[in-house]
C-alpha cells in the first residue's frame, strides 16, 4: 500500500485519504483526532431560495473573480470562473442587483453549493 494524498479537512472532522492498493487508487474518510472541534472551519452554504444567494454548481476552484462589492449587475452577467478537472465554468447571475458580498478567494477550494456571493 502506498499513501499518495490526505485531503483537506472537512466540517465534520475528516479528510480524505488517497492510497494505491494492488495497484488500484482508492480513498476513504478518515477521522482526524490531531483536531480540535473549535478549530475546524467551513465554508457557508448558499441559502436555497434565496434568489442572491449565489452558490457553486459544483466543487472545484476558484480561478477568478469577475466583479467586487458595490459593483451593480445585470442577469447572466459573469460572477466567478471555476475550474474542476482542468474544465473552466463561468457561473453567471440568476438575477439583476447589487454585490453586497464576496466570500470566496482566488484559489480557493470549493464544495457544492458553497457560499460564492450575495446579491442584493
Amino acid at each position: 500500500m502506498k499513501l499518495l494524498a490526505v485531503g483537506d479537512i472537512k466540517a465534520n472532522g475528516q479528510r480524505e485519504v488517497f492510497f494505491e492498493m494492488n495497484g488500484q487508487l482508492r480513498s476513504l474518510f478518515v477521522r482526524d483526532n490531531s483536531v480540535s472541534a473549535d478549530s475546524i472551519k467551513f465554508h457557508p452554504k448558499a441559502v436555497k431560495g434565496l434568489k442572491g444567494s449565489i452558490g457553486a454548481p459544483m466543487p472545484g476552484t476558484v480561478i477568478d473573480i469577475k466583479v467586487k462589492p458595490g459593483d451593480i449587475i445585470k442577469k447572466g452577467d459573469p460572477l466567478v470562473v471555476l475550474s474542476a478537472m482542468k474544465m473552466e465554468t463561468v457561473v453567471k447571475s440568476p438575477v439583476e442587483g447589487k454585490v453586497t458580498k464576496i466570500a470566496i478567494q482566488n484559489g480557493q477550494k470549493l464544495e457544492g453549493d458553497d457560499l460564492l456571493l450575495e446579491i442584493d
